[in-house]
């Protein structure tokens, strides 16, 4: 018999990149019986599915050559000036041309960390970051380092300082209703930071996935649209949290110069984004009120938030803080000092109910007593059983 070579072994960031708890975590809770607070997911009854469905048959029966068949890499037109006059409407003026649909978010940021990223490039990010973000950037090869943050975000002073010691190619931020945190950057941070990325020359990446789901207040100025930095932030958003994750659509919003490199870079990757669900999201937005939708969507989600906040005192052991988020999916609380919010998942589990420990999203030293409660999924009443399930977990 021939003898067998060994087959070479995997790239170095395949081995070094670890998978998503959060994903490990969602395995682990997926029994029916289990109330999980664990991951940011969208609540599936408030998916317009009928106005989807009619959507998708639309363009199946009326252009199945073209809804079927390849196309651009920059996207959709109809789509991309959908969105254009959408963010025009919020307050960005935008034309298509500076749009690029992507298939997420996600393939966005990823997008961008090939076009932009070179090994050992430093990134910042807050402290604590979206988990995804932290693999993108490792899988890049960046050296991550995180800006030093209080209950409103990233602090500019201590910002100013790490761009002048680290000289980073970006800095990465979720200014309305972090994830994981929930917090919201203020108005006058975004403005310093922009003046920060124009004196000290870095790219600034914008993640805004959550913007339109505001509970409370009003909208804090895009950094994007903010004159110091318009040249260098790049915008990403989602129809994720606002139609439905499975449609797989995101966008980026770039200067000319980077928005031509992430095309290049996604014909590499994927040619473009499914014609198919670009075409059913671009009649959908034309035939729908989606702000009535979404008005719809947020108020079941500041339903949901209050009843987690008013739960919250009862549930979590006695010195825990938790903030409360204006907006977005999420609430971040701590624990008293000394306990480990890892180690307890597994009894809240055992109690069937789960939560995200908030250590995977730091940087560099965790805070072993973080958690991350999403309240989108569950309706309150199902909140206010998990919560009780907490409480006995926690005891």
């Amino acid at each position: 018999m021939t003898p067998r070579a060994a087959v070479p072994g995997f790239a170095a960031r395949a081995a070094s990149v670890g998978g998503s708890p959060v994903r490990e975590i969602l395995a682990l809770t997926a029994r029916p019986e289990v109330i999980s607070f664990a991951g940011g997911l969208p609540a599936p009854e408030l998916f317009d599915a009928e106005g989807l469905a009619a959507a998708f048959r639309q363009v199946l029966t009326e252009t199945p050559g073209r809804a079927l068949q390849y196309s651009t890499t920059e996207g959709d037109p109809a789509l991309r000036a959908a969105v254009a006059d959408r963010l025009t409407g919020r307050g960005l003026p935008t034309v298509p041309d500076e749009l690029l649909v992507t298939t997420g978010s996600q393939q966005a940021l990823s997008l961008l960390a090939t076009a932009l990223l070179e090994p050992g490039d430093v990134v910042l990010v807050e402290d604590p970051c979206y988990l995804a973000a932290l693999q993108t950037f490792a899988f890049a090869g960046a050296r991550v380092v995180p800006v030093p943050c209080d209950e409103d975000g990233v602090l500019p002073e201590a910002l100013d300082a790490l761009v002048a010691r680290e000289r980073p190619k970006l800095l990465y931020l979720v200014p309305n209703f972090q994830n994981p945190t929930g917090r919201t950057l203020p108005a006058e941070r975004r403005r310093a930071v922009a003046g920060i990325a124009a004196r000290r020359g870095l790219w600034v990446v914008e993640d805004d996935p959550y913007g339109e789901l505001r509970y409370d207040g009003e909208p804090a100025p895009w950094l994007t649209g903010l004159p110091e930095a318009a040249d260098r932030t790049v915008l990403l958003g989602s129809f994720s949290k606002i139609m439905a994750p499975g449609l797989r659509l995101g966008w980026l919003r770039a200067p000319v110069g980077l928005h031509r490199a992430c095309v290049v870079v996604k014909q590499a990757a994927d040619l473009h984004t499914s014609t198919v669900d670009q075409a059913a999201a671009a009649r959908y937005l034309a035939a729908t009120d989606l702000d009535a939708h979404l008005d719809r969507v947020r108020g079941a989600y500041r339903e949901r938030r209050d009843a987690m906040l008013a739960g919250l005192p009862g549930a979590l052991p006695g010195g825990s803080r938790w903030n409360r988020p204006a907006g977005g999916m999420f609430v971040w609380a701590s624990l008293p000092a000394g306990l480990d919010a890892t180690a307890l998942l597994r009894t809240a589990v055992e109690h069937d109910v789960a939560y995200v420990p908030g250590a995977p999203f730091f940087a560099a030293e965790p805070d072993p007593a973080t958690l991350r409660l999403s309240f989108t999924t569950h309706t309150p009443d199902e909140i206010r059983e998990g919560l009780l399930r907490l409480a006995k977990a926690l005891r």
